[in-house]
């Protein structure tokens, strides 16, 4: 604001508030548009040239970067040229760019570079009187020297309101440094509106106040708009740059590559940030030990590397640099602070471990394993006890039959070799070992293609001689021997050597295990002489070897066990054997039966058999056939009309050496629909008779019935006068149960109707016809009535006695009751024709 005679103090205020609206307005509505900064021609370094509002544009900013190398831009917007710059126009331009990462946003401010060039108006005289200077009550730049020497109270700035033209204006100062702490600081004349400042000032504590300036007229009215005042206190080289630690401690593996990254040092400095106070350089002032030089650090990062590639750590395992850091850009003015840094070099393999000798010699005795020989020691200048350290040993060569062993000792990092397995003098005097040594982690590559990986040394053992017993080698022998030899055949036994002879003289023999005693020993040959008939069936598994367990012993009394192993050759003395003994065979359900057989000799002793019916009875080679399944199985079967009873039928079979047997099975030929009913039928029966008891028994009964028969015969012929047919020539005897002339039948007594002419018949109940008109009733045993069926249906009373009497069950076959009474009937029929 202006002053002027011809303008009042209100209007003069209201004018200033329109003017700076219209600057707050303009200044928004510019934003993410170009900014114009009024520089001088020549611009410093570092030295700020203006602000740019870069939240007006992005809020958000993290990315800050102007187009033109030589200017920086801080984040409050403050531009700094980099280097001295002349202007060579009027302008210059660039922009600033600004970015959100996460956004993905990205905008520009483009900003223009002025110089004004100051004008002087000429002054016309006609004006002088009309025209006088105008004072700006206006924010005035104001400044001072932090830690400044006075003298005190120092003259700061001088404010003048535009009103002190017409009216006597008092001037106050308020804000931090005057009525609020620090208070005291700054001070103003009431009366001319001067600012002074009354103590030393310390930026790093306050770098700027913002006082406010008041101007009241005597009647303490206000005379003017409140007037901001800056006052920026300007910075002074006078702290020193302090490192963020005083010792930094980092380690780098000695196999690092030239350029590897050790470490990065840091340092701050409380001076006014982006000037030359607190750029900042850093160097190293000293390494220890000197030589050579490895390090550097990078002036203004402050990282730390490597310029070499010769880092050993079994020469040097530490490094110590003291670090320097210099404000000022380094210059030789600028402040300085040191601090140290410890670098430790970290092992790598890159020694491989080396025997201390080409050649080694251990001596052991023969037949002694599980015992340490000798222990090798090697050299490896790797770090102690890590895994570039260790050591890791091989055989190579000469432990093909792997007797040696050789392991690591963790304490010592020696080579352990071990005989694990007997040596034998005899076969060898010495043995000579090749021994490797690695680690147990490769060596670096750099290394690895420089020098061989493993180093080797040869082992030369000596094996010392020792009094051995006799060997029993091989520990089994086998022999071979026909079973049932004769007894007394020798045959060759269990042979044992000296090793240091090489033969078995002077050596004794004597058998310590036979299961079976089949042979003797002995003593001096070690022949063996069978004392029992060997028998191979006896041995379990059959096919197994009979083990003799044989002991040689020398004349100094040391001895060796052995075992022989006789094969048993087998001999065909066994008859193949049928399993089974008794079957039960369900008519009419099962129609036929398989039986096994089985033959202890060696299968080529053994099937295929051969089955065969052995009987000679008719009746049996009539009912029963015999047919082959499979090698060792034959199928029984019988004829439809085979009598439901218990047979005995001989059955032969052959070995396919000829050998032969024959068994008697019981057949259980049956009415059933399940053998076990058969079988509980059986066992209930109770009583069991011997052969001879059961023949009198029959004899008995058959005589008593014969008398009987006969007696019945004459009293009915003698009683109605009738005789048999006139076929006396012949003497045949009728035998049906019809009343009429036909089929001639009889019901057998297990219920089964047969042809008369089948004298194979198991027992019949009827009655005896001649033309229908007589009738001979035969009763046979103690059948009751339900016994007598007929294909498992039960007959009525009239059809088991041929409507006369009841019939009791029959035992008997037609053919002896056709035996015995044919004649006698014969006779009785001639007599009572003579008669």
């Amino acid at each position: 604001m202006a002053i002027s005679g011809l303008w009042r103090p209100r209007d003069r205020a209201l004018c200033t508030q329109l003017l700076l609206t219209l600057w707050v307005f303009s200044f928004v509505g510019d934003a993410c548009k170009k900014v114009t900064l009024n520089v001088p021609l020549t611009l410093e370094a570092d030295q700020i040239i203006g602000r740019v509002n870069l939240k007006e544009c992005l809020s958000s900013a993290d990315g800050i970067r102007p187009s033109d190398p030589d200017f920086r831009v801080l984040d409050d917007g403050s531009v700094y040229p980099i280097r001295d710059l002349v202007l060579s126009g009027e302008k210059r331009l660039f922009a600033i760019q600004l970015s959100d990462s996460k956004t993905q946003t990205q905008k520009e401010i483009p900003v223009i570079l002025e110089h004004q060039k100051k004008v002087l108006k000429k002054r016309h005289t006609k004006n002088t009187v009309l025209r006088r200077a105008k004072r700006r009550w206006a924010p005035i730049p104001c400044s001072m020297q932090e830690n400044s020497l006075g003298p005190f109270p120092l003259f700061l700035q001088q404010v003048q309101s535009d009103a002190a033209q017409n009216h006597t204006i008092i001037y106050t100062l308020n804000g931090r440094g005057v009525d609020q702490e620090p208070q005291g600081l700054f001070c103003i004349d009431k009366y001319t509106g001067k600012v002074f400042c009354t103590q030393p000032v310390d930026r790093e504590e306050y770098d700027v106040f913002d006082l406010i300036v008041n101007a009241f007229t005597e009647d303490g009215y206000l005379a003017d708009l409140t007037l901001p005042l800056p006052i920026k206190v300007e910075d002074e080289n006078d702290n020193y740059p302090l490192f963020t630690e005083t010792i930094y401690n980092f380690e780098v593996p000695e196999s690092s590559r030239l350029g590897t990254v050790v470490g990065v040092v840091c340092a701050t400095d409380k001076d006014e940030p982006d000037t030359m106070h607190t750029r900042l350089k850093y160097s190293i002032l000293e390494q220890n030990p000197r030589s050579p030089g490895l390090f550097s650090v990078h002036p203004d990062t402050g990282v730390i590397t490597t310029i070499s590639h010769y880092l050993d750590r079994e020469v040097i395992d530490k490094y110590t640099l003291i670090m320097k850091v210099q404000d000022m850009n380094g210059q030789f003015f600028g402040l300085i602070s040191t601090s140290t840094c410890i670098i430790t070099v970290q092992d790598s393999n890159d020694n491989a471990p080396t025997f201390r000798q080409n050649a080694y010699e251990a001596s052991v005795e023969e037949n002694a394993y599980n015992v340490e020989i000798l222990r090798i020691p090697v050299d490896d200048k790797d770090l102690i006890k890590s895994e570039n350290w260790k050591a890791n040993f091989t055989i190579l060569k000469g432990n093909e039959n792997e007797r040696f062993k050789i392991t690591t000792d963790p304490a010592t990092n020696e080579g352990v070799l071990c005989v694990v397995k007997p040596l034998d003098y005899e076969e060898n005097h010495q043995v000579t070992l090749e021994i490797g040594v690695t680690n147990e982690v490769p060596l670096i590559r750099d290394v690895a293609s420089r020098v061989p990986t493993m180093n080797r040394a040869l082992v030369t053992v000596h094996v010392r001689d020792q009094d051995e017993g006799p060997e029993c080698k091989p520990r089994e022998q086998y022999v071979r021997i026909k079973e049932n030899s004769a007894v007394g055949s020798k045959i060759n036994g269990y042979k044992a050597y000296d090793p240091e002879t090489k033969n078995s003289n002077g050596l004794r023999y004597r058998k310590l295990q036979d299961p079976k005693e089949w042979v003797s020993i002995e003593e001096v040959s070690g022949l063996l002489t069978i004392s029992k008939v060997l028998d191979r069936e006896v041995v379990a598994p059959r096919n197994d070897l009979y083990n003799i367990t044989v002991m040689a012993i020398d004349q100094e009394g040391k001895s060796c066990t052995g075992t022989l192993a006789v094969n048993i050759e087998d001999v065909n003395d066994n008859a193949p054997e049928i399993i089974q003994d008794y079957l039960v065979i369900c008519k009419p359900k099962m129609g036929y039966m398989d039986i096994s057989a089985m033959d202890p000799d060696d299968p080529v002793h053994g099937p295929p058999f051969q089955f065969n019916l052995a009987s000679s009875s008719p009746e049996v080679n009539r009912i029963w056939t015999l047919k082959q399944v499979n090698d060792t199985a034959a199928r029984l079967s019988y004829w439809k009309n085979a009598e439901v009873q218990e047979y005995s039928i001989p059955v032969t079979v052959k070995d396919r050496a000829g050998q032969s047997a024959t068994k008697t099975l019981r057949v259980n030929l049956c009415d059933c629909t399940h053998p076990s009913q058969c079988a509980a039928r059986s066992r209930s029966a109770g009583i069991t008779l011997g052969k001879w008891a059961i023949l009198a028994i029959l004899l008995g009964i058959a005589l008593l019935f014969s008398v009987l028969l006969t007696l019945v015969c004459g009293v009915v012929t003698a009683r109605k006068g009738k005789h048999f047919p006139e076929d006396l020539a012949q003497q045949n005897l009728i035998i049906s149960n019809t009343e009429a002339p036909g089929d001639d039948r009889v019901c057998s007594a297990n219920g089964f109707t047969t042809q008369t002419a089948n004298n194979s018949s198991q027992g019949f109940c009827g009655t005896i016809r001649n033309g229908g008109q007589e009738t001979i009733e035969m009763m046979k045993g103690h059948q009751t009535l339900d016994s007598c069926r007929v294909t498992g249906h039960h007959h009525t009373l009239d059809s088991c006695r041929g409507g006369h009497m009841e019939t009791d069950n029959c035992r008997y076959t037609y053919s002896e009751w056709h035996s015995f009474t044919q004649p006698r009937l014969g006779e009785d029929s001639i007599r009572g024709h003579t008669g």
